[in-house]
């Protein structure tokens, strides 16, 4: 099973400035030197500020994924190469163009493409299985 685009950005923020709020509003604010992919972060050269407004400095912090609410990102991950356009070249595409090129005809016979339509099947055709058992 492969990551999301999200967790795949929160990977490229190691390193930045993160903001961090946890779900009992308490804000981390530091450098976040890893994420899991699960969101665990651990952050050091913290400043908290607690939802009372006490703030302090925290050298390093360690917080459960499940326990944060949102993260803030630097700016400038909006440019990372995962939130670029991905093409499909060479892929299988769906409906009745793939069975064209996978079947080599250019000049697809009428009663063919009745009963390549998905919605336009019929179980009393004579030429589909009967799937009433």
């Amino acid at each position: 099973m492969s990551i999301g685009v999200p967790i795949k950005v929160l990977h490229e923020a190691e390193g930045h400035i993160v903001t961090c709020e946890t779900i009992t509003g308490e804000v981390y604010r530091g450098k976040l030197i890893e994420a899991e992919d699960n969101m665990n972060c651990q952050m050091t050269q913290i400043t908290v500020t607690y939802r009372d407004g006490r703030v302090a400095q925290l050298e390093n912090v360690y917080i459960r994924g499940s326990k944060i609410r949102l993260l803030i990102l630097p700016d400038m991950l909006k440019n990372a190469p995962m939130f670029k356009k991905q093409t499909k070249a060479g892929t299988a595409g769906r409906g009745k163009s793939a069975i064209l090129r996978a079947q080599g005809e250019h000049d697809f016979p009428a009663e063919k493409a009745e009963l390549l339509h998905p919605y336009k099947c019929s179980l009393n055709s004579q030429n589909s299985p009967d799937l009433r058992g």
